[in-house]
């Protein structure tokens, strides 16, 4: 079992003749997920990487049944191309781009609520279940099949959670980066809840930091939770951090929701808050 994506996950890589495309469009199908096409106007009607391309998103859904889009397209052409891959009925959206408008951001969190569909990102490593599909710009060969899953707001430390999975024996169920900007395709709380309902998942790693709401509202779900199963949380950033690198939430807050005050909240609701990465090994070995 997964979240969100699998070995039957059809995915349409939108921009896929752009060389950043090109080059992690190869290492995921090697990876062996499931491109069944590509999207350029320029392009259309040729194989690319051994991929039909289309002149539209709608056009590779009808030829091909694409149900998740990849998008390797520029920042400020990303709102069009989620309202492209949206208005053709895909239902799961992943947005690599770096510095999106946040109005277009806001605007495509509307749009994507409006069609019930899923958006991860922007500014993430995108979404991997290893074995099955990648989508995303996740390094080769670090993945490992088992039974944790983790969400992440850093991709590095998406990257050292996977090793110390690894190193833990215990593999992932499907790793998530929610996105390094402001605000998120998807949040926390969502992601939880999926690896709950994932009977592969046995426990949930959740790296968060300071700025914003994601963290706390990860905290009331989960405490709001039964039989919850195993949640290992890191908090990355500083006192002061606020200040330094300028999160405007926590600068209007004038630092009352510090790293610490995330890290109580969590260990309030039940659970494991470990102070450094390299403790992650550890507390795993401890689940195992």
């Amino acid at each position: 079992m997964s979240i969100l994506v699998n070995s039957s996950t059809r995915v349409v890589i939108q921009g896929i003749t752009g060389l950043q495309a090109s080059f992690h469009t190869k290492r995921i199908i090697d990876s062996g997920t499931n491109v069944v096409a590509g999207v350029s106007g320029h392009s259309a009607g040729t194989l690319h990487l051994g991929v039909p391309v289309f002149a539209s998103v709608r056009e590779a859904v009808a030829q091909t049944k694409a149900n998740a889009s990849l998008l390797f397209v520029p920042a400020k052409n990303v709102k069009a191309a989620v309202k492209e891959a949206l208005e053709a009925g895909i239902k799961l959206i992943v947005s690599i781009a770096y510095g999106v408008p946040i109005l277009d951001v806001l605007e495509i969190h509307k749009m994507v609520k409006m069609h019930q569909a899923v958006l991860i990102g922007p500014n993430t490593p995108g979404i991997m279940t290893p074995g099955e599909a990648c989508l995303g710009v996740f390094p080769e060969n670090i993945n490992k099949k088992g039974h944790i899953g983790i969400v992440s707001r850093s991709s590095t430390l998406t990257y050292e959670a996977i090793i110390e999975t690894n190193r833990a024996g215990l593999g992932q169920s499907t790793v998530i980066g929610i996105g390094d900007d402001m605000i998120a395709g998807c949040h926390f709380d969502e992601i939880i809840d999926l690896f709950h309902k994932d009977d592969e998942t046995k426990a949930i790693i959740l790296i968060g930091g300071l700025g914003g709401a994601y963290e706390e509202q990860a905290a009331a779900y989960y405490g709001s939770i039964k039989n919850k199963k195993p949640l290992i949380v890191y908090i990355t950033g500083f006192e002061n951090f606020a200040d330094d690198m300028g999160y405007a939430s926590d600068i209007i807050t004038h630092g009352k929701v510090t790293v610490e005050d995330k890290k109580r909240i969590f260990k309030d609701v039940g659970a494991r808050v470990i102070e450094s990465i390299d403790d992650l090994h550890h507390i795993l070995a401890q689940i195992k």
